[in-house]
């Protein structure tokens, strides 16, 4: 079954990193075709490219034997029907998987906003507005809460790799970029993401636009 996915700048789109890596870690073939963002329409989803291969004008989005999925968490779950080990087992513990996955996908809007995902870059420490700290206390809650329990089955979220950990994968690349201090645990988990063998393959094709001159991403919070 031909299966492409439609993604945006590496170095930018959490959106497109998080069903890349999903559909890497299930083993699912596919063609990547990066759409650059730098067009007339941006930022109102009606750049003519993305429009094309994406009826809510926005990326990620996969097209798999003319079925077209252009929501980060709905691809998702498309590969999970293909791959069902890509959430928990468990089914207590695939809910879990399921709650902080949606959340992730949901909120955070401070810290989508104050920490823009820019793989490449580091910056110091700053202080953050305080709805960006609530979201960040929060996430380190969501770590450390999941981490305690689950720690004996293995080292990504909920033990095992899944979805979960996918999801969260760019918050660890935010977290990195903008020098955020981080408890131990916390510490770990953002390693075992960051040194991922496929996230790593991604990091290393980043590409910085030269329409970003700022080094600030602002396609987050625009493409899902």
């Amino acid at each position: 079954m031909p299966v492409t996915l439609h993604i945006g700048p590496k170095n930018y789109s959490s959106w497109s990193l998080r069903p890349w890596l999903i559909l890497r870690w299930a083993a699912i073939d596919f063609h990547e075709n990066y759409i650059p963002l730098d067009q007339p329409g941006y930022g109102r989803g009606e750049i003519a490219d993305v429009k094309s291969v994406s009826p809510g004008g926005t990326v990620p989005a996969l097209n798999a034997n003319g079925l077209v999925i252009w929501d980060s968490l709905a691809i998702a779950e498309w590969a999970a029907e293909q791959v069902p080990s890509l959430w928990p087992s468990e089914p207590e513990v695939r809910a879990e998987a399921r709650a902080v996955t949606c959340e992730m996908h949901s909120s955070f809007a401070g810290l989508r906003r104050d920490l823009g995902m820019n793989i490449k870059r580091r910056c110091p420490h700053q202080h953050w507005q305080e709805d960006t700290q609530r979201d960040l206390r929060r996430v380190f809650e969501i770590w450390n809460g999941c981490r305690t329990r689950y720690a004996s089955v293995g080292p990504w979220l909920l033990g095992e790799r899944s979805i979960a950990d996918a999801f969260y994968a760019p918050v660890a690349t935010r977290l990195r970029t903008y020098s955020v201090p981080m408890e131990e645990q916390c510490r770990r988990y953002a390693t075992t993401l960051l040194s991922d063998p496929d996230f790593l393959r991604w990091e290393n094709e980043c590409v910085t636009d030269v329409w970003d001159q700022s080094g600030l991403s602002v396609i987050d919070g625009l493409y899902r």
